[in-house]
């Protein structure tokens, strides 16, 4: 291991790359009204700014962790820092929606190059399980800031300058990460002997794209709609194939023998649950306060602060409790608390006179209940792999939790559109995502 000080430069300099990959998934949802005066943009486009980010992040993952593995973590997490400064350039520079979301669908590549090749290199650097664990807290804990940040820096940069400041913030952040990853992170070796499963990657962006079409045009066009059938039978067809593709071949993107193993397995299905639940919630929580309680775009910034204060806290706590209790000990409180945590939130929206000052208290638990799981989870599945497989553990673990976040938009979303009033589209979603922490809270004794 590395000697103490310069562990800690690198932990320090990988979770700056993580903190630009993760606010950039929050910060500029509040600048879209800017962006749409700007560039002449329909809702259509808006949400392609933000979905193009998100999905090519999700499709490249499982690559970017065989990646890693091939080439080098430390290679892999330069080439994403440098690809994610040079697209957050151009999306600052775009002078039309096209070349905006072009610029957005590049940096997610960048992002997906980032993740798992930070997490490889946190598992080399700290090679005692203890200080490993509280890393991955730490790591995770610095995801909970940026989230937190992403809306209220979103919505300052907006008023105080242009929507393109919120692009072009990621530059000097991107320059100091680069030069620290020159400089301070040591190399890991890739094994060339990995192969790249070309067939299956290209499979996986397909299903996973027909997916996420699939579930955002069916809340507009409806499940009768030819395009949207279209789109779920490529899903379908696309996705068997893919399954009897990976299980065929000598050397697949995804290797479905992990399967077998509950410590790989669950934490998966962990990923997808807890995203499901807590980004559909994110997605309805700013249409709640701004449509139903009439805030302003920066007072629902701060309004949706509770659900992150306790994230840093929790996640860095996280890390030390798994050493101490035990993986499955610490997922199980974490995700108790955000079972109370969305049943109080129910509560609070259906009383006859509701106050923001009793939401609060749900809103912390339900924050503090995905930083505390989270990291417990995601050291389980590295844990469940050789060292030399933690990129592609750590980059299946990501990409099941961005389906999740594209299910958990997509059904919330779905569910308030066709059951008004948006209060109880929005309690019977809560009662789902209580549903859904509960199985979370039924498996994770398998692990």
């Amino acid at each position: 291991m590395h000697n103490t000080n310069s562990a800690k430069t690198a932990l320090i300099t990988l979770c700056l790359g993580y903190f630009m990959v993760i606010i950039d998934v929050t910060v500029v949802n509040v600048a879209l009204p800017s962006i749409a005066r700007s560039l002449g943009a329909e809702i259509s486009s808006l949400q392609w700014i933000i979905d193009g980010y998100a999905l090519s992040f999700a499709c490249l993952l499982l690559l970017a962790g065989n990646l890693a593995d091939k080439l080098g973590a430390k290679r892999l997490f330069l080439m994403g820092l440098i690809l994610f400064v040079v697209t957050s350039l151009g999306c600052g520079l775009a002078t039309s929606i096209e070349m905006l979301i072009l610029a957005r669908i590049l940096q997610g590549i960048g992002a997906a190059f980032m993740v798992p090749s930070s997490l490889s290199l946190i598992n080399t650097t700290f090679d005692h399980p203890a200080a490993r664990a509280k890393a991955i807290g730490i790591w995770g804990g610095v995801g909970g800031i940026a989230a937190a940040l992403g809306p209220i820096l979103g919505a300052l940069l907006t008023a105080g300058f242009s929507w393109r400041a919120v692009f072009f913030i990621n530059i000097p952040i991107g320059l100091l990460a680069i030069y620290f990853t020159c400089t301070q992170v040591r190399p890991l070796l890739g094994n060339k002997m990995i192969g790249i499963d070309v067939p299956g990657q290209i499979l996986a962006c397909v299903w996973i794209g027909a997916l996420a079409f699939t579930l955002i045009e069916a809340g507009k066009l409806g499940w009768s709609s030819a395009t949207v059938l279209m789109s779920l039978s490529i899903f379908i067809i696309s996705l068997i194939v893919f399954i009897w593709l990976e299980i065929k071949v000598k050397a697949p993107m995804f290797p479905f023998a992990f399967l077998a193993s509950s410590h790989f397995s669950i934490p998966l299905c962990l990923g997808v649950f807890i995203n499901i639940s807590t980004y559909g919630l994110l997605f309805l929580l700013p249409l709640y306060f701004q449509e139903i309680r009439h805030y302003s775009v920066l007072m629902t910034g701060f309004s949706i602060v509770p659900l992150f204060i306790l994230v840093a806290v929790s996640s860095y706590v996280s890390g030390r409790c798994v050493t101490r209790y035990g993986i499955k000990t610490v997922i199980a409180l974490g995700l108790l608390v955000g079972i109370l945590g969305f049943l109080g939130m129910w509560w609070a929206i259906n009383l006859s006179n509701p106050r923001y000052i009793e939401m609060i208290l749900p809103l912390l638990c339900i924050g503090f209940g995905i930083a505390f799981s989270m990291p417990a989870a995601t050291i389980a599945i590295i844990r469940s792999v050789e060292s030399s497989r933690a990129g592609l553990a750590a980059a299946s673990f990501n990409m099941m939790r961005q389906l999740g976040t594209l299910i958990g938009v997509a059904l919330f979303g779905m569910m308030v559109a066709v059951l008004p009033p948006f209060v109880l589209g929005m309690s019977l979603c809560l009662c789902i995502a209580a549903g859904v922490y509960m199985t979370a809270l039924v498996i994770v004794y398998y692990i």
